[in-house]
């Protein structure tokens, strides 16, 4: 049997689509979702509708995302702390407010991983970041990596959440990361994901890259007025969907790293959108690319 990995659809349906469609035109009916299922894309719901599609009529295993956190902590805290027309969370409250009870009961069920056993096959572990936090990101280089692996107990773990497609071995252990659907680092515009094939007894990894219409996914931003939800968060969503180089979260760390130097302190999630613009401007000049 084959099995298809999904990680980081970030509401990126359009890519999902073409991503499923692919699998099942090889034959796949297994898929393994490994979190992030929406945020910072128009359409949430359309993601969400497809989630629960594919959950009816394949066999799937699901897993939670770091961006499950969010929506799960928000309503938790009583739906404070978000504002519209705002670069920092603009985005995050335009995807929970296009969620329903029945997302948010699927996200609080969802575990941080699984262990999935097939048949006589060998055992392996999914997670999003890592086995024990899903916002852990594991990398070769990471002081963590020996001591989390060492920790799993099989010899292959499966993770998401860099956004970057990857295999490495370290210790008796191998790393596959599946990349992200939805906004993809250093794809050339390229939906990613896995598949896992059986072959002797054994699983033979096949990364995945597949073209998609970006241009649709940025027109909707607008058609929506996501854009104006979350200005600079956008633009910065827009090069990542066309360049793949530059995820937003490095103009939030910039903006925040001004904010800080011109008044003393700053914090998360009340950052002016005058820091957001110089951090964008400054990005995007550096790349000689144009806000």
């Amino acid at each position: 049997m084959d099995l298809a990995v999904l990680s980081d659809i970030h509401g990126n349906y359009i890519a999902f689509k073409k991503c499923v469609e692919y699998a099942l035109s090889r034959g796949i009916k297994s898929f393994a979702f490994l979190g992030d299922y929406v945020g910072e894309l128009a359409y949430p719901e359309k993601t969400m509708k497809m989630i629960f599609e594919m959950a009816e009529k394949y066999d799937c295993y699901f897993i939670k995302g770091n961006k499950e956190d969010y929506w799960i902590d928000y309503y938790n805290n009583g739906e404070l702390g978000w504002k519209d027309k705002d670069s920092t969370t603009g985005s995050l409250l335009y995807t929970y407010q296009h969620l329903v009870e029945k997302d948010l009961n699927f996200f609080k069920g969802l575990p941080i991983s699984r262990k999935i056993s097939i048949k006589n096959m060998p055992s392996f572990t999914i997670c999003h970041g890592s086995p024990y936090a899903a916002n852990q990101k594991l990398l070769p280089d990471n002081d963590k990596i020996f001591e989390t692996l060492n920790a799993v107990d099989t010899s292959m773990i499966i993770c998401g959440h860099t956004h970057i497609q990857a295999k490495f071995d370290i210790n008796g252990k191998t790393v596959l990361n599946a990349g992200s659907v939805g906004v993809p680092l250093y794809s050339n515009r390229k939906s990613q994901f896995l598949i896992l094939h059986q072959i002797d007894k054994q699983w033979k990894e096949e990364f995945i890259s597949m073209e998609y219409d970006v241009e649709k996914v940025i027109e909707e931003l607008h058609l929506t007025g996501l854009n104006k939800h979350a200005p600079y968060w956008c633009i910065m969503t827009e090069n990542l969907l066309r360049n793949g180089n530059i995820p937003p979260s490095v103009a939030l760390k910039r903006a925040m790293a001004l904010c800080n130097a011109e008044t003393g302190t700053c914090i998360w999630p009340d950052i002016p959108e005058k820091y957001w613009r110089q951090a964008v401007e400054d990005i995007l000049v550096s790349k000689q690319m144009k806000v």
